[in-house]
């Protein structure tokens, strides 16, 4: 097993909800990453997320490790959620909110870095 790999699954598991995207959530490097932040944050929950773009390694592995070809990705509690489409559809329809709220009372969050 590779470094990167043990490295993407450490994140998963110390970070409840964990946001692979394109540059950070105070300035997204993509559109897509960009609504995906908007909907996190409207959820009202501090979020760890990982710069793919800072981080060449995790951007070529998590695909595979995933089975998802996109980002950015969305986790919560070890679980891969989905990308921006799903992400927005789960905030617009009032899935997204409680699924955050649950996750992060469950293990607090830094809202740093993974």
């Amino acid at each position: 097993m590779s470094e990167t790999l043990d490295t993407i699954k450490q994140q998963i598991s110390e970070n409840s909800i964990l946001l692979y995207m394109k540059g950070s959530p105070q300035m997204p490097q993509c559109g897509f990453s960009a609504q995906a932040v908007q909907a996190l944050m409207g959820c009202g929950e501090r979020f760890a997320f990982v710069n793919i773009l800072d981080n060449p390694d995790i951007r070529t592995e998590l695909p595979k490790y995933a089975n998802w070809p996109t980002f950015p990705q969305l986790w919560i509690n070890g679980e891969l959620v989905g990308g921006c489409d799903i992400i927005v559809e789960m905030y617009q329809n009032g899935e997204l909110a409680p699924m955050i709220k649950d996750a992060a009372g469950a293990a607090p969050q830094e809202g740093d870095n993974a």
